[in-house]
């Protein structure tokens, strides 16, 4: 029984969270800075082989109004590299949950400014608990 991976693509950092093996609880899991697509590819290939990940949740950010942006577009673009290597990819959509992170984070006392890596993580394990709760 594998987990699942989530992904919250940046130009700088890519924040990733996990499910448990029975995907019931999202994690925050680490943050990866985005030196170029192909080392974060080669990255994510060593994460989803060493958790045993049987799908990967990319949070797809729309627009306010649910409408494509470019960050959208280089979200699609990223996630069909992945696809290409034999990764299996869904979307989840991503709006407000870096805003809910900050939020979290600041409720429990933790600086989001000096802690930018951590809002990432965060923010992916906020939209992947929203994917397990409708699966």
């Amino acid at each position: 029984m594998g987990r699942l991976l989530a992904i919250d693509y940046g130009a700088r950092r890519v924040g990733l969270a996990l499910s448990d093996p029975l995907k019931m609880i999202a994690s925050p899991y680490r943050t990866i800075i985005n030196k170029s697509d192909s080392n974060l590819i080669v990255e994510i290939e060593r994460i989803i082989a060493a958790e045993d990940v049987e799908q990967t949740i990319i949070g797809l950010p729309l627009g306010m109004a649910g409408q494509i942006t470019e960050q959208t577009k280089k979200v699609e673009e990223f996630a069909d590299k992945l696809a290409a290597r034999g990764i299996a990819i869904k979307y989840e959509d991503e709006r407000w949950s870096s805003v809910a992170a900050k939020r979290s984070l600041k409720e429990q006392k933790i600086k989001t400014g000096h802690n930018k890596e951590l809002v990432d993580q965060t923010a992916a394990a906020i939209f992947l608990q929203q994917y397990l709760e409708r699966h």
